[in-house]
Formats: C-alpha cells, structure tokens, sequence
C-alpha cells in the first residue's frame, strides 16, 4: 500500500515539474499550430473560389474536418480490402479443386453437362464448380496446364500465365468466384451464375475455334 502511495506521489511531482509542463505545453502547441496553419490554408482558398463570403473559418474548419473523417474512412476501407484480399490469395494458394477421381476422369464435356443439369435443378453453386472444373480441364486438353489432384488453382494460374497472361487474369476471377461459392463462403444465386457461366462458355468457345471445333452445353 505505501508502495502504492509513493509511487502516485511521485508520478504527481513528475507530471508538476516545470519541465514537463513545458513539454506538454509545447506540443499542444505545435498541433494547435498544426491545425490552424490547414484551416487557414482551406480558407484562403475558399476566399478565392467564393470572394463574397466575408468570413470562412468556420467552413474551413468544418472542411478540414470532413478531409480527416474521409481520411480515416479511406484507411479504413484500405485495410479491409487488403484482409480481404490476403484471405482470398490464402484461399487460392490452398485449396484443390479437383477432389475426387471422377472430377479428373470426366472430360470437360461431361462437366458441362452436369453443370446444365444442377443448373435446373437450381443448384447454381454445384453448377458454378462443374462449369470451372470444365474450363479447368479444358486447359488440360490444350496443353496450357496440367490437371492434378493435388495442384492448387495458384499452381494452375502461374502455369497459364507462361502461356497466356490475359488468360491466366481471367482464370484468377473466376478461380475466385469459384472458391468463394464451393468452400463455404458464399451461395451463387441466378444472376451471378449466369454472368459466371457467360465468362466460361464465352472462353470455351473462344478458345475452341481457334483450335477448330466448337463448345456446346447439354
């Protein structure tokens, strides 16, 4: 307890001394300074865009207060979206899609037939997967990547991007999509399915004919 007291004591004399009062003094003077060197910066400027407003302070402080709230909310939104991003490329860089033999066995046709049948049945995120485990193997089939059960959809996009880089930017998206909806994180509804399913079958086809032949869903 007397330690307790003393050690109050102490700090209060510490905290009373002239030279921390100056300390204190000194720096709430230099953000005092701070601040009203900005509020007169924003007033200036103000008096230069609206001459007939006789006295801005109080809209220069009100401005300058808006910038920092922005400021902070930009942060804010900043690191969210870097989290975000960091859990995606976590995501990415562990998952497999292919997790079973019948996934690798089936041709990319027979994916997509199985993403046309999910698809009425309303199943849109069973279809989601089967229609990217078709683009997947599709790759295969061309030579742009090679299929594993034990690769990630990382190694698949570092593989593309030795052929085709916008390709491979492409792929990232919809890889993304993909582990979204087929790990737990999201439900694909119809609308964004169908844009899903538009990216897929428009680079199925694409693709396609440059090699000759064509893509067909059913």
């Amino acid at each position: 307890m007397l330690t307790t007291e003393k050690a109050r004591e102490n700090l209060e004399k510490i905290l009373n001394e002239k030279e921390y009062r100056v300390y204190d003094k000194a720096s709430k003077g230099l953000l005092a300074e701070w601040w009203e060197k900005a509020k007169q910066w924003i007033a200036d400027k103000l008096a230069g865009l609206f001459p007939s407003i006789e006295s801005s302070d109080n809209a220069a402080s009100s401005i300058l207060i808006a910038v920092i709230i922005v400021v902070i909310v930009l942060l804010a939104l900043a690191v969210f979206f870097l989290i975000r991003h960091y859990k995606r490329e976590r995501v990415l860089r562990s998952k497999k899609p292919l997790q079973s033999l019948k996934d690798i066995n089936w041709t990319y046709h027979e994916h997509l037939k199985e993403a046309e049948k999910l698809e009425t049945a309303a199943d849109y995120s069973a279809a989601t997967r089967h229609l990217f485990l078709a683009l997947l193997l599709f790759f295969h089939d061309k030579g742009w990547l090679e299929a594993r059960k034990w690769k990630t959809n990382w190694e698949y996009y570092e593989e593309l991007r030795k052929e085709n880089k916008q390709l491979a930017g492409q792929f990232y998206h919809l890889a993304h999509f993909f582990d979204e909806v087929t790990y737990g994180e999201r439900e694909a509804f119809q609308e964004e399915y169908r844009q899903f399913q538009s990216v897929v079958l428009s680079l199925l086809s694409e693709m396609n004919k440059e090699g000759g032949g064509t893509v067909a869903q059913g």
